[in-house]
């Protein structure tokens, strides 16, 4: 049991979406008093207390704040069709600002938000774009062309101002595809017959699991100010040797250095020396010759 979040209060807001509820159960698990703020109830949330509201409104945040010592802001529209894109935007960077403005006001200490791969506008661009190198880092140059990327690249421009603001400290973590065991499964499969489909995302996953330990690092790990971390599992969900894949896929994109069997094409030097993360739930897959 994690004695830093022992007995403390957290609020998780987004608690119903595929992270939100598995982070949620990890932090009770912890011990942690766990206050939800959700736009509506599920069945399957456990939770110290719950709240349901909305992320842009000021006294539902205020109401859900209520106590509480670490946030954990995960809520969002997670897709760039999952509404217009003035609603997604809107609704993810209002909501970000929101959370973390009352927090940091409040003299909450701790914050950890979801950002996304997608902060690099790679994944989603509707130009036939790819990264500028690999492995991907938190430098990398930005290419937006969608509302969501440009909404998770303003969210991690927020968690800086609200640290420089009230003092706030934040982590925000740059997820890629994160879900169960079995969707990640499924989405292996996927990569074995086409594995052209994963490069813009440099063929990462987490489970949601992992998502959740990086969580609980991001909220008790002795740092101060704004960071931002790219967080995956070690090796990708394709079964193929990375050097072949981007020998393949990439041939002409810069790689700074070589990759070992299907290590993944990230940078997770920071999240591992800075947090201490390391996967612990990976799938494990053969790796196969790759025929084009």
């Amino acid at each position: 049991m994690s004695e830093a979040l022992n007995g403390r209060r957290v609020l998780v807001t987004g608690a119903t979406g595929r992270i939100g509820l598995v982070a949620v159960r990890h932090l009770t698990e912890l011990g942690a008093l766990v206050t939800t703020l959700s736009n509506a109830e599920h069945p399957d949330l456990k939770a110290d207390r719950i709240v349901v509201g909305d992320t842009r409104s000021e006294t539902d945040v205020a109401e859900a704040l209520t106590d509480v010592e670490f946030v954990v802001h995960l809520a969002a529209l997670a897709h760039p069709s999952a509404g217009t894109p003035y609603d997604v935007y809107s609704i993810n960077v209002v909501s970000t600002f929101n959370v973390l403005a009352q927090a940091g006001a409040l003299g909450i200490r701790r914050a950890v938000i979801a950002s996304s791969i997608n902060a690099t506008g790679i994944p989603f661009n509707p130009h036939e774009i790819l990264p500028a190198y690999f492995p991907l880092d938190e430098k990398i140059p930005a290419d937006i062309g969608d509302a969501y990327s440009l909404s998770k690249q303003n969210d991690e421009n927020t968690a800086r101002m609200a640290w420089r603001t009230w003092g706030i400290d934040v982590v925000a973590f740059r997820f890629p595809h994160v879900n169960s065991v079995d969707v990640l499964q499924q989405q292996a499969d996927g990569a074995r017959r086409d594995p052209r489909g994963g490069l813009r995302e440099a063929w990462s996953y987490l489970d949601a699991r992992d998502a959740a330990y990086a969580i609980e690092l991001g909220l008790t790990a002795p740092l101060s100010g704004a960071h931002t971390f790219f967080v995956a599992a070690n090796n990708t969900n394709a079964p193929y040797e990375t050097e072949a894949l981007l020998e393949a896929f990439a041939p002409k994109v810069p790689r700074l250095r070589r990759f070992i069997g299907r290590e993944v094409p990230i940078d997770l030097t920071a999240v591992r020396t800075v947090l201490g993360f390391q996967a612990r739930h990976e799938m494990e897959l053969p790796t196969l010759p790759l025929e084009i």
